[in-house]
């Protein structure tokens, strides 16, 4: 859809930023319009149909969730200026989830969306920390929801407080893993972001994956007048004077607008310009995916949730020398949230997530490449299972299995554009948004929010902070709340 080359705001991007930031505006009666290179919405949050079945891409679980009446929270903030109703989400807690270390997680610490149980097990485990964990969370609580703009270490600031190198590490583990762009720490924002996100809220998901969240954001932006363009990505800025002066699109097509917000990342946004500014991501993935034919439980998996694990005496967060580290990782088991009473997955599922090499994974002829994600497939399945109580018999996830997939960092950056393939973008984060050019602004990863709600904040908090706070307000929708509205 087209209806000119003009716009008040162009968004580069369809991700979950993207879109929110798109409604958000729209709202208040600026003519956006999003570019979007790919035939589907949601980018490092999408899904995909293969064999008949739907995968979601990047979703484990949503973070951030809190139940019903609670105030104050970033889930609640995207709910109100995005103007959706929380039924519209149907979101459904975990069961619960664990961090698992030693070489068959001999030591494990229990989290569910009720703080109080990871409370309870610091306590159990480690005694003599528990008053340096509460000044942790005491530190996090106070925290704003964007960050205080700093970029200290979050593995120093933890080392004031908790003086025993395993809770150290086991507490870095999940939220290095579930946002983390630095080799071996955090970004204390990054920290105080997903602490409260993983262990101060906790985890949900609907039913039918993240393809819920993308039906209702896209309705609220072509309810709210936006335009999208898929399959018309932006091929550089043009810029002058200091300014994104035009975007030209894939086709040739120069569009104009008076503010631009990408949501693709620094250094993918920096490439548009012709510059090479942003420090690049340096962080891969590699995934596996498995499709049962009974529920995890079934197999006497349990009802874990997440499983975060580690065999080694001090957690390594880095990109491995070798294809992938097997050596830590999570599994998720996405049939294990409390979806009520006669509902539930169709089939099981078992996803094993690990660090990987970019550049062992790239350039490879295609033979060497199959052969050697079947070899990986195995290893990374192999190693998981250390973390989950034995099979009977031992080949019965073999039996159970009746289809499988894998990504890697190739797979990411081919069908996402982001560098490398990495999921959490470059190691240095802007949470200001500003960009050398005065009118293109960051959204997403890069602004330094993370996960699915964190994306989401992300678009709505640089639409309100660089353009709707910065221009006098045109028409806005009926009943809408101000630019300014937390």
């Amino acid at each position: 859809m087209n209806s000119g080359s003009h716009y008040d705001v162009a968004i580069i991007g369809a991700g979950l930023s993207g879109l929110a930031a798109g409604i958000r505006l729209a709202h208040f009666g600026r003519k956006v319009c999003i570019f979007e290179r790919h035939n589907a919405v949601g980018g490092l949050n999408g899904f995909y149909s293969l064999g008949g079945r739907k995968y979601d891409v990047g979703l484990h679980a949503v973070t951030n969730f809190v139940p019903s009446g609670v105030k104050g929270t970033p889930l609640g903030k995207i709910l109100r200026q995005l103007r959706i109703d929380r039924d519209e989400f149907a979101l459904c807690p975990q069961k619960g989830s664990r961090v698992a270390f030693g070489p068959k997680g001999e030591t494990a610490l229990r989290f569910t969306n009720d703080f109080s149980v990871l409370e309870a097990g610091v306590a159990s485990l480690f005694p003599r920390q528990a008053d340096g964990f509460a000044g942790i969370a005491r530190f996090v609580r106070e925290t704003p929801l964007a960050g205080r703009g700093t970029q200290g270490s979050a593995r120093e600031f933890i080392r004031t407080l908790v003086r025993d190198p395993l809770l150290e590490d086991m507490l870095l583990c999940p939220l290095m893993f579930y946002g983390s762009a630095r080799e071996e720490d955090m970004d204390l924002d990054q920290f105080a972001i997903m602490f409260r996100a993983l262990y101060l809220e906790g985890f949900a998901r609907p039913l039918e994956g993240v393809r819920v969240m993308m039906r209702v954001l896209l309705e609220k932006y072509r309810e709210a007048g936006g335009e999208r363009r898929m399959k018309c990505g932006v091929r550089s800025i043009v810029v002058r004077e200091g300014r994104a002066a035009a975007l030209v699109l894939d086709t040739g097509e120069e569009v104009v607008a008076a503010q631009v917000l990408s949501s693709i990342g620094n250094a993918e946004t920096d490439a548009l310009m012709g510059s090479s500014r942003a420090e690049p991501p340096r962080l891969g993935y590699v995934e596996t995916i498995s499709v049962l034919d009974r529920p995890p439980s079934e197999l006497g998996w349990g009802d874990d949730t997440i499983v975060f694990y580690n065999d080694s005496e001090r957690f390594g967060y880095r990109n491995p020398p070798g294809q992938v580290d097997v050596r830590s990782g999570i599994i998720c088991f996405p049939n294990n949230f409390e979806y009520g009473p006669g509902r539930g997955l169709k089939e099981g599922f078992f996803r094993v997530t690990c660090l990987a090499n970019y550049d062992a994974w790239s350039n490879l002829p295609e033979d060497t490449y199959r052969a050697d994600k079947l070899r990986w497939f195995g290893a990374m399945q192999g190693s998981a299972m250390r973390f989950l109580p034995p099979l009977s018999p031992p080949d019965a996830l073999g039996r159970a299995t009746v289809a499988t997939d894998m990504f890697t960092p190739t797979t990411v950056e081919h069908y996402t554009g982001h560098l490398r393939g990495a999921i959490y973008g470059s190691p240095v984060k802007n949470p200001g948004g500003r960009t050398a050019l005065s009118n293109l602004y960051l959204c997403g990863t890069d602004q330094g929010m993370l996960g699915i709600v964190g994306s989401m904040l992300s678009g709505i908090t640089m639409a309100n902070q660089h353009i709707l706070r910065a221009q006098p307000e045109r028409t806005p929708a009926r009943g809408s709340a101000n630019p300014g509205d937390p």
